[in-house]
């Protein structure tokens, strides 16, 4: 019954408000030089496709958070709708630093040039260099938040994988706390290479942000280590103090 219940009503949910707020976010975009209306957009759809689907999400410790202020999110990423459920329940501004495939996607590819979000290009590490201070630059310039999943992409078996230290180096050239968050049970809603939603029961854990003032980007592999041992004493408490720490990634 769940499965059917995906089938029918929460793909195509996805599909149908996927088409209908991409094609008002085109047209608000002629509008919106800030993004900032496209970003409430975002915020709209990705509630309807919550609702769509059956996730019940439970959100956990947005008193570390001001909506006012900037920050680098960062979490772990094990499924598509992990994005919705951070979009849904966040309610401050922020961007994605995102795959450059992804922006050429029909519709999505569109919202996502015109509201600011920023393309990763893959394979070509000065690039990656560039983008990371661009990402910073924008963060300071325009006052906004960035979405960050620094395991590059989401996990197969749901083991979380080691951290690129991009977000950590963003975070500290902008000067912006770096906010840890944990999402647990999205897998079972859509896990790697599913392609039907199923209803579930969803957490969005956010953690207490890491203030980056006192460190210099030579602190970045430090940081990201901080960063996926915290995420990880979250996903697996028992066995979180016996795992080795894993050096961020470089870029």
């Amino acid at each position: 019954m769940r499965w059917l219940r995906g089938l029918l009503v929460a793909d195509t949910t996805i599909i149908v408000s996927t088409i209908f707020f991409g094609l008002i976010s085109w047209f608000v975009s002629f509008f919106d030089p800030t993004g900032r209306k496209q970003g409430w957009l975002a915020h709209v759809w990705a509630k309807s496709l919550l609702i769509g689907s059956g996730l019940r999400v439970k959100v956990e410790g947005l008193e570390y958070i001001d909506p006012s202020a900037s920050y680098v999110y960062v979490a772990n990423h094990t499924s598509y709708m992990d994005t919705p459920v951070i979009l849904a329940n966040l309610s401050s501004q922020f961007r994605f630093l995102a795959k450059s495939g992804l922006f050429k996607i029909p519709l999505l590819g569109t919202h996502l040039g015109r509201a600011g979000h920023i393309s990763v290009p893959l394979g070509d590490p000065r690039a990656a260099v560039k983008t990371m201070q661009l990402a910073a630059e924008v963060i300071q310039q325009k006052k906004i938040s960035l979405l960050i999943f620094p395991e590059g992409g989401r996990t197969e078996d749901g083991v979380l994988q080691s951290f690129k230290d991009g977000a950590a180096y963003i975070a500290i050239r902008a000067g912006v706390p770096l906010v840890p968050m944990v999402i647990i049970g999205a897998r079972e809603a859509l896990p790697y290479g599913a392609g039907v939603v199923l209803s579930a029961d969803v957490t969005l854990r956010i953690l207490k942000p890491i203030e980056t003032t006192n460190f210099t980007p030579k602190d970045r592999g430090t940081v990201t280590d901080q960063l996926r041992e915290l995420i990880l004493g979250e996903l697996n408490p028992k066995s979180a103090a016996a795992q080795p720490v894993y050096p961020g990634s470089r870029m």
